[in-house]
């Protein structure tokens, strides 16, 4: 298999994941540098965290997913702000609005967003955005807001167009597993248009695992297979998408290397 050293999964959910020890040994093992666990609520925030305070190859974000933006609490928006000053933190989010599934009233999910919009200007930190089937109101909440300097749009899913916007606002677009099925031509172009240098890879593991292991739970490993597919997008090869890949999330999350056994 062509070299895919220090390669980064930029979205995993490590806390769904049983064995994680097991999985991440498995994700070195393939030549996955590091990997981002992601907050999407009050407890998953704080197993984010507590996982990148153990593992130097692990970073964390915190957030408030679109689906539980009916649970905001002045509580949770607060302990988030707090532990988005942890250094191991390194975004906000994933944060955003997703009307395929409507699992909060729409305009709770718009108010939610632009709160933690404003947390990541306010501590420095990247933003991590979900956008499904709302993309108009996204790129709105984000220009009434203030776009943050470092802003990702997680598991992208539109097409050139949807890139463009989003790049146009100096976002980076960050391809998943989706890339590798067969009817995601139209996420394939989008690909194609985004520059190297503009883009990086993730898994969103336990979910959408790409080809050819679908059928079975994605993990950090697996991310190579979707490098791999944007090489052949691009014409290049996977060790440039490696480099270009790690390059951009190390610029968009601002990496803090840490000594192994480090708590810091």
């Amino acid at each position: 298999m062509p070299d895919a050293a220090g390669i980064v999964d930029t979205h995993c959910h490590l806390d769904m994941l049983e064995d994680v020890d097991a999985v991440l040994e498995r994700m070195r093992a393939a030549g996955v540098s590091r990997c981002v666990t992601i907050g999407v609520d009050a407890a998953s925030n704080e197993r984010a965290v507590k996982l990148a305070k153990r593992h130097p190859d692990v970073s964390a974000t915190v957030g408030l997913h679109p689906h539980d933006a009916r649970l905001r609490s002045d509580d949770t928006m607060e302990r988030l702000s707090e532990l988005a000053r942890e250094p191991e933190v390194v975004g906000i989010g994933e944060a955003g609005l997703d009307y395929h599934y409507d699992n909060s009233p729409r305009d709770r999910q718009r108010a939610v967003f632009a709160e933690q919009i404003r947390i990541a200007r306010a501590t420095g930190k990247a933003l991590v955005i979900h956008s499904r089937a709302a993309w108009d109101d996204t790129f709105e909440i984000l220009g009434s807001t203030g776009v943050p300097d470092r802003v990702v749009f997680h598991c992208f899913s539109g097409g050139p167009a949807e890139a463009a916007r989003a790049l146009g606002l100096g976002a980076i677009l960050s391809f998943a597993g989706v890339v590798t099925f067969r009817n995601a031509d139209d996420l394939r172009e989008a690909a194609k248009v985004t520059p190297l240098d503009r883009l990086v890879v993730e898994t969103d593991a336990p979910f959408l695992t790409p080809v050819p292991h679908r059928g079975k739970r994605n993990e950090p490993a697996f991310v190579r297979h979707t490098a791999e597919v944007i090489a052949q997008v691009k014409g290049v090869e996977i060790a440039d998408v490696a480099f270009a890949t790690s390059s951009t999330a190390a610029r968009l999350f601002g990496w803090v290397e840490r000594r192994a056994g480090s708590s810091v």
